[in-house]
């Protein structure tokens, strides 16, 4: 069944142009509240214009021929758009705007790639990421409006200095830092490389464009800070919730989500006769096999036993991220823990703290946290500051045992 579709067309001048009386005609061009300006080559007298029809006044020859002309526009419009429904196509204003103009398929815009995205990524993007492509979606079109002074540009026309001209926008955009605004630049490439496969353009715009992120240390407890929220326990049961959630977190690496999404069905035997938990991560899709640690297992068996969750296939109860990160700054007040805490500085504890520092290979590492790439776990991969004494020391000892060798036997 076809979903109902809007479908208007509005005739105005474009009277701030307008010169020796006359001015331009366009044609606005309305679909499911999106427009598109089409300009109709003709030049009309003010004074002869009836706004409210969006026709010439009299029936002089030239007012006639003028609103004839208008009538086979109008015409032409309705059958492009009525062609397209019938085809079961994608219906956007600008669509109809390039078939009019005679370039048909070969002439997309932005607005085209755009709806082409959003109609295909329902399927295969969650729905935080959809919401990200929105928020670009509104500073690309808020860029065109401010800086081009049109609602749409074909993709033609996107070029190197488009880019740079975006991200000089976004940057002044109030509280938006570099990385935030390379994140809406990597966006619009997708979108843009997206439409180059397709064939819609001719080549890449953002070939000569490298974005450029600043490496920003990712905050994680030390294994003191860690000992003293475990240490802790809070006759408030919210808080003690969260204390619990967070730590369970901080023992399995895994994300707000998929602790949320964790069920019986989850835990199983591993290969070597132990706990473990199977699940595909929520963001990624990538399966993860996860050998419970006995801290972690012990707060799922806590859980378990509580009446308050009988009955439920989640083994721990569902809290928003939002309060469940409100409540984890009065756990670090409480804790005197200074770093901003988050329920994902739990994941990056345990990527730090809890593993490589403990001598965890990296690679096993990256499969615990359900990387696809292992580039992705070497941002975890720091050198803390107590193993760079440790490895100093052992320098220092290796040193001082070769400095006692006696000469001759170093020969």
């Amino acid at each position: 069944m076809k979903t109902q579709s809007t479908f208007a067309v509005l005739y105005w001048l474009k009277q701030a142009s307008a010169k020796n009386g006359k001015a331009p005609l366009y044609a606005r061009i309305t679909v499911n509240g999106k427009r598109a300006e089409l300009s109709l080559k003709r030049k009309v007298p003010v004074s002869d214009w009836d706004s409210g029809k969006g026709r010439l006044k009299g029936l002089g020859s030239g007012a006639k021929a003028m609103n004839n002309y208008i009538e086979q526009v109008n015409a032409r419009l309705f059958e492009i758009y009525q062609k397209l429904r019938n085809e079961n196509r994608l219906v956007t204003a600008s669509i109809v705007k390039s078939q009019f103009m005679g370039d048909g398929e070969g002439r997309h815009t932005l607005s085209d790639i755009i709806d082409y995205h959003n109609a295909h990524m329902k399927e295969t993007l969650r729905w935080g990421t959809q919401k990200n492509y929105f928020t670009t979606h509104r500073y690309i079109f808020a860029f065109l409006k401010q800086k081009h002074r049109t609602t749409d540009i074909f993709l033609s026309e996107l070029g190197y200095r488009f880019i740079i001209d975006f991200e000089r926008f976004l940057r002044e955009q109030k509280s938006m830092g570099n990385n935030t605004v390379m994140k809406h630049i990597e966006r619009l490439r997708k979108m843009v490389s997206l439409a180059y496969k397709m064939e819609w353009l001719e080549k890449d715009p953002f070939l000569k464009f490298e974005a450029k992120y600043e490496k920003k240390e990712r905050d994680f407890l030390n294994k003191e800070e860690l000992a003293s929220i475990e240490a802790k326990n809070f006759e408030i049961t919210r808080l003690q919730l969260i204390k619990d959630l967070f730590v369970f977190s901080c023992y399995t690496g895994l994300s707000y989500k998929d602790v949320m999404n964790l069920t019986a069905e989850n835990l199983t035997v591993g290969i070597d006769g132990g706990k473990w938990l199977c699940l595909k991560r929520e963001k990624t899709s990538v399966a993860v096999r996860l050998p419970l640690l006995s801290k972690a297992h012990a707060i799922i068996v806590k859980y378990r036993e509580r009446p308050s969750n009988a009955g439920s296939d989640n083994l721990f109860p569902t809290i928003s991220n939002q309060k469940l990160n409100s409540y984890l700054k009065e756990i670090a007040d409480v804790c005197r823990i200074r770093k901003h805490l988050t329920f994902h500085v739990a994941r990056h504890t345990f990527a730090t703290t809890v593993t490589l520092s403990n001598g965890v290979p990296i690679e096993t590492v990256s499969k615990l946290l359900g990387h696809k790439k292992i580039s992705t776990t070497q941002i975890y991969a720091r050198v803390l500051e107590r193993k760079t004494g440790e490895d100093m020391r052992q320098l220092e000892r290796k040193l001082e045992m070769e400095s006692k060798i006696p000469y001759e036997l170093t020969q």
